[in-house]
């Protein structure tokens, strides 16, 4: 997938037309020894946040391992952070190489949270690079080239702070595969959102892309929230912390992960939009007689009857790192107890 040809007639003030020009690029403009000359003395941690994802997270922490540290010394650490899995997750990630923590573990004077913006959050917590590199566990074509894509945008350019992966999206249904057919929620809901309210970041092709790359110093910075709505977060909020000419986006090309059904769909667009609500309120923006609800009530279907589901889906988020008191940034020789 190429970006579209952008139009002269841009949305908001801001030209995202030049934005597509210059700050998107594709996997291929980065190949892996290119991006290892560039390293210099940055030191990259990779991130495979992980829950119940024992059948994908091994092979893509084996060929982590093998690719961008064994044979080209790339990466410096690969951590699996775990989400409280209830399956073999941390023990096959283990076996493939990869340095596995429970999120539980991490700050846990602070008491858990749940969702996976918590375990990014975590993450970074205990992570020791200066670049990181987020990629979702559940991924069944994963290549280094993930990796390699994200980095290149960081290590040419300085003023780049933060990199958002894009691609094609398949959707299987029912035996049928539609090329273009994922990312439902990002069309139906982040899209519009952020067409409507941050016009700036319209040319993101996947804005909730579970894969991208940052700047630590950026990254610690800015607030996580910790359910589905982390990426619409670290959209808007980063944006504000280093500008649209900070943002780039690589395209990856195709992205296959396992869909979710439709009411799972509906628990993410919830908490996307309580998101997109919780910034519009700090801005100044938007002011509510009463806060928004936080539960969802949704007919499921069960062969032929039909049943009532209620959800908490509330937004909760975790501050910027460098304002937790005590906080350091580890050292590369700490490990989790």
């Amino acid at each position: 997938m190429r970006p579209p040809s952008p139009t002269p007639d841009t949305t908001g003030p801001v030209d995202v037309g030049t934005w597509l020009r210059t700050r998107t690029s594709g996997s291929a403009d980065w190949p892996a020894e290119a991006v290892l000359d560039a390293k210099g003395e940055h030191r990259v941690s990779v991130v495979l946040p992980a829950r119940n994802e024992e059948a994908t997270v091994g092979e893509i922490a084996g060929l982590i391992r093998r690719d961008l540290q064994e044979r080209l010394p790339l990466v410096d650490e690969l951590l699996v952070i775990d989400s409280r899995s209830t399956d073999a997750t941390a023990r096959v990630a283990a076996a493939a190489g990869a340095r596995v923590v429970h999120q539980d573990t991490v700050l846990p004077e602070l008491g858990p949270m749940a969702g996976k913006g918590e375990a990014l959050w975590k993450a970074l917590a205990v992570t020791t690079g200066d670049l990181v590199v987020f990629v979702d566990a559940d991924l069944r074509n994963f290549g280094t080239h993930f990796i390699t894509g994200l980095l290149g945008p960081l290590l040419a350019d300085p003023a780049v702070a933060y990199v958002k992966g894009c691609y094609e999206r398949p959707l299987a249904e029912e035996g049928q595969v539609r090329p273009h057919g994922g990312g439902r929620v990002t069309e139906l809901v982040a899209r519009p959102l952020i067409n409507l309210h941050w016009p700036a970041l319209a040319g993101f092709i996947q804005p909730l892309a579970g894969e991208y790359a940052g700047r630590r110093d950026a990254l610690e910075r800015v607030p996580f929230v910790t359910g589905y709505g982390v990426e619409l977060g670290l959209l808007i909020d980063l944006l504000h912390l280093v500008g649209l000419d900070g943002m780039a986006q690589v395209d990856l090309g195709v992205r296959v992960h396992s869909n979710q059904p439709v009411d799972a769909l509906g628990r993410m667009a919830c908490q996307i939009m309580l998101t997109a609500w919780s910034r519009l309120e700090r801005e100044g923006r938007a002011v509510a007689a009463e806060p928004p609800g936080e539960r969802l009530l949704q007919f499921v279907h069960l062969g032929d009857r039909r049943e009532i589901r209620i959800s908490d889906v509330g937004v909760r988020e975790r501050p910027p790192l460098v304002t937790v008191p005590g906080y350091r940034r580890p050292s590369a020789g700490w490990r989790a107890r």
